[in-house]
């Protein structure tokens, strides 16, 4: 029962007629309509949290480590572009992803990602039609948890899916800050200049989330470049993701999967190229 992990007082998710719920709705579209980014504290509670703490401790081992340097694509170099375009630009990423295939229905994490009412609900809250709204189609990538050790982070990227929803289950001692800047491209234009800004250290437009273990988040990552700040300390940051497309059907690139969790299936291969727009990833 979703009451076992989620404060249902709060966040009425399993009462979309009610008034309380259309009033969730209400704040949360205002929310991402200001700058594509929505918090929602507590959405899991203590027992909830404690669950989920017992499955990211015990999945932690089966984490994807990864040592390598990546541009904000996560592509390969591509030399028709010019020394120092975003394209050409490539940093430092040392971080972990437990695979999909990980997390049983059974588990608390898929459970939340699985229940009825929380596609519908995050397809509210973002205002997005039934038929431009989905669940990811990627066996390793609809619903991880990402492992940040000591001194690792996640440096500056788009993500590959439209929306991510992220749960924060454990914080580091220190550090791991969420910052990213909303709407810096669109389908259609890469912005690269605007992107460029940002890589250059100009943090006009960069907003700053701490967030806090048990808050949702929902988020345009396909739009909005972010990273997450290095932590410090012998605690691990614990942060669940469950994926949404606007595309039926969709699932990660290839190259992207391999960087991110060591393999790819046959399923990545036969749904390559599945998606609406032409953006780079």
């Amino acid at each position: 029962m979703l009451q076992e992990l989620v404060d249902l007082g709060r966040y009425p998710i399993d009462r979309p007629d009610s008034t309380a719920y259309r009033q969730l709705i209400g704040d949360l579209r205002r929310e991402l309509e200001h700058d594509g980014c929505a918090v929602l504290p507590g959405f899991v509670h203590e027992a909830g949290l404690e669950q989920l703490l017992v499955e990211a401790d015990a999945v932690a081992p089966k984490a994807h480590r990864s040592f390598n340097r990546t541009n904000v694509y996560f592509t390969k170099d591509d030399t028709s572009y010019g020394i120092g375009h975003p394209v050409r630009r490539f940093y430092d990423r040392s971080n972990a992803f437990v695979p999909a295939d990980n997390f049983p229905g059974s588990g608390p994490l898929r459970r939340i990602y699985e229940f009825d009412g929380f596609l519908p609900f995050i397809r509210d809250a973002l205002d997005e039609p039934e038929d431009r709204f989905f669940r990811y189609d990627d066996p390793l990538a609809d619903v991880i948890i990402n492992v940040v050790e000591e001194g690792q982070g996640f440096p500056w990227h788009f993500d590959t899916n439209n929306y991510t929803v992220t749960l924060a289950i454990q914080n580091a001692e220190t550090g791991g800050a969420f910052e990213y800047a909303p709407d810096l491209r669109s389908s259609d234009d890469e912005n690269f200049s605007a992107v460029r800004a940002v890589l250059d250290g100009n943090m006009q437009a960069v907003h700053r989330i701490d967030l806090q273990p048990g808050d949702l988040q929902i988020f345009k990552g396909r739009y909005a470049l972010h990273r997450v700040a290095p932590v410090e300390g012998a605690r691990k940051r614990y942060v669940g993701i469950f994926s949404f497309v606007d595309t039926e059907g969709m699932c990660g690139g290839v190259e992207r999967t391999r960087q991110l969790y060591g393999r790819v299936l046959p399923h990545h291969y036969a749904r390559e190229g599945r998606r609406a727009d032409e953006l780079l990833d």
